[in-house]
């Protein structure tokens, strides 16, 4: 009988409130979760795979990458319905753009989680469970990548991302909203994927990528030492549009002789970002000096893209078409 994957690694759908601190603590191990789905009619099409317990803040890209490798084994060794990994929600977003991004397939993949513990009042863990399983299910889930399905909402992992610390409703899609939603057990999409890029089948990732946000007043400090500490890759968030202080320039030129790209992104929430403006630090300046814009990610998403695409090559061309999308 063919399966539905439910690769779990951890969160807070596996943490309970402890007796002691009054914390919330991992305690729950993928079968007793599943146990709550004991008596469903979906549980006979369902394989466990306790890939980790940990929590969200643990996951790192080198094991997203070992899920993405486990993933295409499964693909191509047991015909499987489709996936669902179970995530805790801090770095969900990373990890199901990780997933979309590496891998190029037309069976479903669902990354889903819990915003609250299984000792709260309004636990949601099992709810987006079944959510999950039901979108896998649905013939209507093929060949749209990777997909996040919480609070019975379905977004695309190249567009969601957490947008509030505390809410149920907290994964959005900020400029285009969800694809579907699943209702009354029924999975209903409304549109497609926005924004489709080429898929980088890789088995390797470049992990020497950081992250750097810029604020008023910000210099080449952190530039100037990721330079020294040999990076092979910068994303910065922008100012706005994509603009910059003029006293990152220095590091920025430094940067760009060293043959280290330079990827720009916004750390505004939502908006394309863009080389509009052409003054010193503004985007079309950054451009014309050898950066390039990350049109419509986030700087989570956007390290992560470069991390995989530095596998392939550090040419200014071929990292341009991916991230100017």
């Amino acid at each position: 009988m063919r399966k539905i994957y439910m690769i779990f690694t951890g969160g807070t759908i596996s943490m309970k409130i402890d007796d002691v601190s009054h914390t919330v603590k991992p305690a729950l191990s993928a079968k007793e979760i599943m146990q709550s789905l004991l008596n469903s009619e979906l549980y006979h099409e369902l394989e466990v795979i306790e890939f980790s317990e940990i929590p969200s803040p643990s996951m790192t890209p080198e094991l997203m990458l070992d899920i993405s490798k486990l993933i295409k084994k499964l693909i191509l060794t047991e015909d499987p319905i489709g996936f669902v990994v179970i995530h805790g929600t801090d770095t969900l977003e990373e990890t199901a753009f990780f997933l979309d991004s590496a891998i190029d397939t037309e069976i479903p993949i669902v990354v889903t989680g819990s915003m609250k513990s299984s000792s709260e009042l309004g636990f949601d863990g099992i709810n987006n469970l079944v959510s999950s399983i039901l979108v896998v299910k649905s013939t209507k889930s093929h060949g749209r990548g990777v997909l996040v399905v919480m609070n019975d909402q379905i977004n695309a992992a190249s567009e969601v991302t957490k947008s509030n610390t505390l809410s149920l409703d907290t994964f959005k899609s900020l400029d285009y909203g969800p694809l579907g939603v699943v209702d009354n057990k029924e999975v209903l999409y409304h549109r497609s994927v926005t924004l489709q890029r080429n898929k980088l089948n890789v088995d390797k990732l470049e992990s020497n990528v950081h992250l750097i946000k810029a604020y008023a007043g910000s210099d080449s400090l952190l530039i100037n030492f990721l330079i020294d500490q040999k990076t092979k890759g910068i994303v910065i968030e922008a100012l706005g549009r994509g603009n910059l202080p003029p006293a990152m320039i220095s590091g920025i030129e430094r940067a760009i002789q060293a043959n280290i790209p330079i990827i720009i992104c916004s750390r505004c929430p939502s908006g394309r970002t863009l080389d509009t403006y052409g003054y010193v630090g503004g985007g079309k300046y950054l451009t014309d000096m050898g950066c390039i814009i990350a049109t419509s990610l986030n700087g989570q998403k956007t390290r992560i893209l470069l991390m995989l695409a530095l596998t392939k090559s550090s040419e200014r061309d071929f990292l341009k078409g991916l991230f100017t999308v």
